[in-house]
């Protein structure tokens, strides 16, 4: 299938033009710091601030006002200053619900918001601004593609981006539309596993056989991949880790230490959480040069030494050992067959965590590279490759355009995104919008576009049969295979009833290469835009489905709700539906919030209410 080179700075496709005459940038987006690198002369070079020195950029942004925003370091400055308006960790929130991440919001000095959908994505809320994973990781991948187009003073349209290996389908989904936002052409998401293997140029060599164990451990997510590559290809035998452990972890172990120790009081106290935050990851780093750190404060002397330090770890380093060996078991590989243990992440630089690994694999890592930037230079490494530098490797077909379903809405929910390698097959589960719906109908799209109406139909059918349950019971799983030719095969199930139909398409037939840079272009020209009115048309989906549920809550728990608690749930309700008619997607998201606050202890109360009269005249089994 055709690679197609566009100039976003000129508007033009630019199809007589080689690839390999477009720069294409490799970007680590981390969870504590990110990083962009280009191949030069053969030789990945990992791109540094103005200084020379520092190719770290922190993933902080700070909010002065919605017009007015910094990254990097200089927000990093704003985590003690203004710690409700500054955004780190936003890795941790990509492709997530609000449900994923209740039980680890104390973590972040930052609002997270709660919009009482279950696979609503979570929100973050700045002000009255509500903002998503999507668009705050845009801001950091801007500031990268910023960085480098500095250095190199030309206008950078293309990059890879990597993501953990266990990342899913919405968080590679979520990570490509950053890119988008950010104004970059993703050509491919790599898993980081594979992009530090390419950095120690391990598989560069169409010859090498090797098994390869790649201990991530970064700042928020630990992940631990075998790797099997083979003349050139990459395959990841099993991967096993962690979303919510990494250095953060070791830092808030420290954080709770001292906070039992001296009674410290961080609720509704910001600023002390994030001082005791910050210097805790300052005892880390100091602790693995010396035997004791001492830091003041709020007046308090905190201490910490190397054998409190130890055990304080061990049961987090502990953990990740755990991962090795299911890994390992799942990859069905014996520890003596892995024939190179690659270190990867900041972290890993704990003569502890070194230690733990070269005696779990009884063999010594290879951490001759800096731990922090191997994965910004192996994405550069498959970028240059991907450009056509080097003509050794094996390139796997890919897909030139995405294929998704209409959703609500109009909007486009992509299932197999662009550049991804084919075969493949890929597939979502979705819900009716009706209570009672009994067909539904699968519209199938091509394109890069938020809205339907900007892509390209493929097709549809109606799935028929589906029996009458209220809305959001029915589970359709609606898969995509697409095969070597472009042959794509749409598969609808019902998975409670067992209904299904399936058809044929051929995605690509019909457009030319030049429409194909076209449509490219334009989605990234307009991704701004496009992104707005998506947001727009989600928060008034989310907020009809709010007022639904309200509403029947009202009627099916009149006995037990007050005259003036049924009064303020409708003028809130009100509020809302208000809101849905306007165009401003953050006030729809206050309103949905303010009816949320207001009728969450009901709903509580309501539902131990339900649970006492459902046990009333029953006894328990007696043991």
């Amino acid at each position: 299938m055709a690679k197609i080179p566009i100039d976003l700075s000129k508007g033009e496709v630019k199809i007589a033009k080689a690839v390999h005459d477009n720069i294409i940038v490799g970007i680590d987006l981390g969870t504590t710091n990110s990083l962009v690198a280009y191949v030069q002369d053969g030789k990945p070079i990992v791109v540094t601030d103005h200084t020379g020195k520092n190719a770290l950029v922190p993933s902080i942004i700070h909010f002065n006002s919605p017009m007015d925003v910094i990254v990097g370091t200089e927000a990093a400055e704003k985590l003690l200053s203004d710690p409700q308006n500054t955004i780190f960790s936003v890795k941790r929130l990509m492709g997530k619900s609000y449900q994923d991440l209740e039980q680890h919001k104390d973590l972040f000095a930052y609002q997270i918001i709660d919009n009482d959908t279950d696979n609503g994505l979570v929100k973050v809320r700045i002000q009255d601004n509500f903002y998503t994973p999507i668009e705050l990781s845009a801001k950091i991948l801007a500031q990268l593609k910023r960085r480098i187009e500095k250095t190199l003073d030309t206008i950078i349209t293309k990059a890879v981006i990597t993501v953990p290996a266990y990342f899913n389908d919405a968080q590679r989904q979520a990570t490509r539309d950053a890119g988008k936002l950010a104004g970059l052409d993703v050509l491919r998401i790599v898993n980081e596993p594979t992009a530090a293997s390419l950095a120690y140029g391990i598989g560069l060599d169409s010859d090498t056989i090797q098994t390869v164990a790649v201990y991530d451990l970064g700042g928020g997510t630990f992940d631990i991949s075998i790797l099997k590559i083979e003349h050139g290809i990459f395959e990841v035998l099993a991967t096993n880790g962690d979303t919510f452990l990494g250095g953060d972890d070791f830092d808030r172990a420290i954080q709770q230490h001292w906070i039992a120790q001296h009674n410290f009081d961080t609720s509704n106290n910001p600023v002390l959480q994030q001082t005791l935050r910050l210097e805790a990851e300052k005892a880390k780093k100091a602790i693995s040069k010396q035997d004791h750190y001492t830091t003041l404060i709020k007046g308090q002397m905190c201490s910490l030494s190397a054998n409190e330090f130890q055990q304080l770890v061990q049961p987090l380093i502990d953990r990740t050992l755990v991962a090795c060996r299911n890994a390992l078991k799942d990859a069905k590989v014996e520890k003596s067959a892995i024939d190179e243990i690659i270190m990867v992440g900041g972290s890993t630089r704990m003569q502890l965590v070194q230690d733990a690994v070269q005696n779990f694999f009884e063999k010594a890592p290879n951490n001759n590279l800096n731990p922090d930037e191997v994965v910004a230079m192996g994405a550069a490494v498959q970028a240059d490759i991907l450009a056509g530098n080097n003509q050794d490797i094996l390139l796997l077909d890919i897909t030139p355009l995405s294929l998704g379903i209409e959703t609500v809405g109009g909007l486009m929910d992509t299932i197999i995104a662009r550049n991804t390698k084919v075969p493949i097959k890929a597939g979502r589960q979705y819900t009716t919008s009706i209570d009672g719906q009994s067909n539904l109908k699968v519209a199938v799209y091509q394109g890069e576009r938020d809205l339907i109406n900007d892509n390209r139909k493929l097709g549809e059918f109606v799935l028929r049969g589906i029996p009458p349950m209220p809305a959001g019971i029915p589970k359709i799983e609606i898969h995509f295979l697409l095969n070597a030719d472009g042959i794509l095969k749409v598969r609808a199930k019902e998975l409670r009833s067992g209904v299904e139909q399936t058809v044929e398409m051929k995605p690509t037939y019909g457009i030319s290469e030049t429409e194909m840079g076209k449509m490219l272009l334009d989605s990234i020209k307009n991704a701004k835009e496009d992104m707005a009115v998506r947001a727009l048309i989600e928060a008034q989906t989310e907020a009809n489905n709010v007022l639904l549920s309200t509403g029947k809550f009202v009627v099916q728990n009149q006995a037990i709700l007050s005259a003036e608690e049924i009064d303020q749930t409708k003028t809130l309700a009100k509020a809302l539906e208000k809101a849905t008619k306007g165009s401003d997607k953050d006030a729809i998201h206050k309103a949905m919030e303010d009816l949320n606050e207001y009728t969450t202890p009901m709903a509580h109360r309501a539902m131990d209410h339900n649970i006492t009269n459902a046990m009333k005249g029953k006894k328990m089994n007696e043991q």
